[in-house]
């Protein structure tokens, strides 16, 4: 952590870099699979400055808001850089985004000028224009499209400000001396799962925050991959922590990363669950593809790793702790785990280094960890790459959190939970229905623990509220706590671990409340499913839609060009209806109301921008007014509702 930047605001930390680290590279953009064109710490600060002054010039105001909108490329870090130097704060999302979206936060945000990433944005913003009163200028990133009616491009608006500096201009400079931590750094509006997109106010100071206080150890040596979406705050609050200690970040994609992982070779990485779920599902089916002996060898390595990891995990007392645990019940399973290390220690050894290396070789060889966010992860797929030699950093966290409020780290590594709140960072949990204080209580068994509630959070990466809702932020921050709507529990390793949505659960007509999440999780282990939604609400069962993976169905010689046609075969929802059966059992943990007893096949996967937000989040809302019909079918002719 001493190798960080410590810096007042974001403006400073990108000045200090450029002083710092020089000619070190910042940022490479692909060219091919083992061609890239990388942008030195000086190169991105200089051309900030110049891009800064010319959005000066253009009549860009200190703490006015800049629409960004675009994925992940250089021009948009650059762009970053110039509207944080100009004292302004920007304003992002993705260009998946909707016609609605544009005009609803171009004009709740009070934007005057935007950068678009590329021709289809650039379009759609020129014919939205006479709905957008305020926006007057728009700008450009991608050097191959061409302006038009009035649209200026990136370099056209560098090299103004560029021909000003020449001249003397010095008031990006100025801006920079003037921004103080409370000012706004962005104005991200939330894609959510539910309920309209609400305008999350963020300053320097949250994000100088997370900066100082995210786990971990790297330097100037290390590398990063960038694969999620650049406008979320997961993303660029990994962007920012790695220009805090010199690193170089490498712009991938989801088409390319298999390729990118083996030729950058990244030390460490932000990653959402579902691309660990793809990366599980393709080494699981390598392995069921490659000769049988090299099958018998995989299996009997991971059997090797996860007893040597298991074992590990109780000696160093990093085992899941739900319950207490009496000094006389550890003393007595130690020797046990201390045997068990020490007999696998040397076949684990080897079979590490002929079998497991290979399988680590897929993602990168130089992966040290990653820190997993934006979503649970399937226990499952936690313990294999932790167990496979993979270190997962699962986090938890929200954009109004800017967004991490707890990571595992490999100092508290503890696999089913996402950690120990991180420094400065209170947690408490209460009843969601009363508001009783559960956690920290000393009236409460254990003071507590392994008790459910709502997690509340307190500490510097707090918002400062929602932009031009009062009344909302009001209901969010409660005398200084922040109500997150997420359920979880404190356990006895005093770390996190969530247990599903307050706003998710379901209530059925019996009174029961199911938590989806734990339930969809599991239905999604399944090859024959590829997405699935849990629904419901005041019904007397669950039922589910259900998005069949078509890949597996091809492999089970089935002739079906579209997931339409499996929705159509008898046989196949005869299989999707003997899968979730088999999921949902009692045998696996669920209660008897939790089975779901019905379903439907969806025709169409979930889409991002639809009904999947960017980090692959199902949009419940969304999903229940588009599909309203389909649930209704599920429960006709059942009695189903109350």
């Amino acid at each position: 952590m001493n190798d960080r930047i410590q810096a007042e605001n974001l403006a400073l930390l990108y000045r200090e870099a450029a002083l710092r680290f020089g000619e070190m590279p910042a940022f490479a953009t692909r060219k091919s699979a083992l061609d890239w064109s990388p942008v030195s710490y000086r190169e991105i600060y200089e051309e900030g400055l110049n891009l800064a002054t010319g959005l000066i010039d253009l009549g860009v105001k200190a703490r006015d808001h800049v629409g960004l909108f675009g994925d992940n490329r250089y021009e948009w870090m650059l762009s970053d850089y110039a509207v944080l130097l100009s004292g302004a704060a920007d304003v992002p999302r993705g260009r998946d985004i909707t016609d609605n979206e544009l005009l609803y936060i171009i004009d709740h945000a009070g934007i005057e000028v935007a950068f678009v990433e590329n021709e289809d944005l650039h379009t759609r913003l020129l014919s939205l224009r006479s709905r957008l009163p305020l926006l007057r200028e728009i700008i450009v990133l991608d050097p191959e499209a061409i302006p038009r009616d009035g649209a200026r491009s990136l370099n056209e608006v560098t090299q103004l400000g560029m021909s000003l500096r020449q001249q003397g201009d010095r008031r990006a400079e100025e801006r920079i001396e003037a921004i103080v931590p409370d000012d706004l750094f962005t104005l991200i509006y939330t894609s959510g799962t539910t309920g309209k997109p609400k305008g999350v106010m963020l300053t320097h100071a949250n994000m100088i925050s997370q900066i100082r206080n995210l786990p971990g150890h790297h330097n100037c040596s290390d590398r990063a991959i960038s694969v999620l979406p650049i406008w979320h705050i997961f993303e660029r609050v990994i962007e920012m922590y790695t220009i805090s200690f010199g690193g170089c970040t490498y712009y991938s994609s989801v088409l390319t990363l298999g390729d990118d992982m083996r030729n950058v070779e990244p030390t460490f990485m932000a990653s959402a669950p579902r691309l660990w779920e793809k990366m599980h599902e393709r080494i699981l089916k390598n392995i069921r593809s490659s000769h049988p002996v090299r099958q018998i060898l995989f299996h009997i390595a991971y059997f090797l790793a996860r007893n040597y990891t298991v074992s590990r995990y109780f000696i160093t007392n990093k085992n899941l702790k739900l319950k207490p645990q009496p000094l006389w019940k550890r003393a007595l399973f130690m020797p046990f785990h201390l045997v068990r290390w020490v007999i696998v220690l040397p076949w684990y050894g080897f079979f590490n280094a002929a079998v497991l290396e290979r399988v680590r070789l897929g993602a990168g060889g130089a992966l040290r960890e990653t820190i997993s966010g934006g979503g649970a992860l399937p226990i499952h797929i936690d313990r294999f790459f932790n167990f496979i030699g993979i270190s997962v950093m699962e986090g938890y966290g929200m954009t109004e959190t800017s967004p991490v409020i707890s990571v595992r780290s490999n100092d508290n590594l503890v696999v089913g939970t996402v950690g120990p709140p991180i420094p400065e960072t209170e947690i408490r949990l209460t009843d969601p229905e009363t508001g009783e204080l559960v956690y920290p209580n000393s009236q409460k068994p254990r003071g507590g623990r392994a008790m459910r509630g709502e997690i509340w959070v307190k500490g510097p990466q707090v918002m400062k509220g929602y932009y031009r809702e009062p009344e909302l932020t009001s209901q969010t921050i409660v005398d200084g706590w922040l109500r997150t709507g997420d359920l979880g529990m404190i356990t006895f390793n005093d770390c996190v671990k969530i247990l599903g949505r307050s706003k998710a659960t379901i209530v059925l007509s019996s009174g029961e409340n199911v938590e989806p999440e734990p339930i969809e999780m599991r239905l999604q282990q399944s090859l024959f499913i590829e997405q699935c939604m849990v629904v419901g609400q005041d019904r007397r069962h669950l039922g589910a839609l259900v998005v069949p993976s078509l890949n597996e169905f091809r492999t089970a010689g089935f002739d079906v060009p579209t997931i339409g046609d499996i929705s159509a075969s008898p046989e196949a929802k005869r299989i999707i209806r003997d899968e979730i059966r088999r999921m949902t059992a009692g045998g696996n943990g669920f209660r008897s109301y939790e089975q779901v007893r019905a379903f439907r096949i969806m025709r169409d996967s979930f889409r991002v921008g639809e009904e999947l937000t960017n980090l692959f989040k199902i949009k419940r809302h969304i999903i229940a007014e588009k599909f309203e019909a389909v649930i209704e079918e599920i429960y006709s002719g059942e009695n189903g509702k109350k």
